[in-house]
């Protein structure tokens, strides 16, 4: 069994998960790539994913996460490729995508499952769209990702799971195809698995917002976004969104405009308009 999953926080809680049901043990296959945010024209050509690679090196340039893109071992790319020969050697394999009612999990999943349809009746889906579960207080709460549901509950989410049906492989592939043709820069997801898009200043208002006429760190200005936002994206986007906004002329910066400790913005300074002095005329 091969478990996928979309984001890095997700892989800790499903492995504490296989600890109390060794029976759902398997390799974890985590696609990395934020498929929410970016480029996705002709995204399953070489020359569009090289487009996306090279997006994503203007986006990390002269950040926390610079270089990112070419350090990489591999890339999702490579990841699915390996996944699908894994496939093809192995006909008993099985295949459990996890996604969580967020724009991060489904985008992912659009992308990925496009490209697994001749495996079908082997890859399940496993959505937890709008369910209940118990937090660790025992209180019931309807979460948003796979890593804030406690691993006791995991044993719950694995009766979900189901194999994409026929239908599925042929629609979803047929709206993510609509998604790679808009390719705008953003994908909201609306409900259940629809994402809307939008131009990649998408988040700026909200993030306008939590700046004021102070002096603050880019960090603490991109935490309280990610903390209080209703709509938010990786930090690495909005490090960039931030410097796009400040080199427009928006905002005022000190230091050196790298990582996001290494300077502080605050709203753009008012001109000062000086007023003439009044004239006396004596006489």
């Amino acid at each position: 069994m091969i478990h996928i999953v979309f984001q890095a926080s997700d892989v800790d809680t499903l492995k504490k998960a296989f600890e109390l049901e060794p029976a759902l043990t398997g390799d974890v296959l985590l696609i990395e790539d934020e498929w929410a945010v970016g480029p996705i024209a002709g995204i399953y050509t070489p020359e569009g994913i090289e487009m996306r690679k090279q997006w994503w090196r203007e986006i990390l340039s002269g950040g926390d996460y610079d270089g990112l893109v070419d350090k990489a071992e591999k890339d999702d790319n490579v990841r699915v490729a390996e996944l699908k020969h894994g496939l093809e050697e192995d006909q008993k394999e099985i295949v459990w995508i996890w996604a969580a009612q967020n724009k991060h999990d489904v985008s992912g999943y659009y992308w990925l499952m496009s490209q697994l349809k001749d495996f079908q009746g082997r890859i399940f889906i496993l959505y937890l769209n709008n369910l209940p579960f118990i937090n660790e207080k025992g209180l019931i709460f309807y979460p948003e990702n796979l890593f804030q549901i406690p691993p006791k509950e995991f044993l719950k989410a694995r009766k979900l799971a189901r194999p994409i049906t026929l239908s599925e492989f042929e629609i979803d592939p047929d709206e993510w195809n609509r998604l790679c043709q808009e390719d705008k820069g953003v994908r909201i997801l609306e409900g259940g698995k629809k994402l809307s898009q939008h131009p990649y200043e998408y988040f700026d208002e909200e993030l306008r917002k939590f700046i004021s006429g102070d002096w603050v760190k880019a960090s603490k200005l991109i935490g309280q976004f990610l903390n209080k936002a209703k709509q938010t994206t990786g930090d690495a986007y909005v490090l960039w969104r931030i410097k796009q906004l400040i080199a427009a002329g928006e905002l005022d910066a000190q230091g050196e405009l790298k990582g996001m400790k290494e300077f502080e913005i605050k709203s753009k300074t008012a001109a000062t308009t000086t007023m003439p002095e009044e004239v006396v005329i004596e006489g």
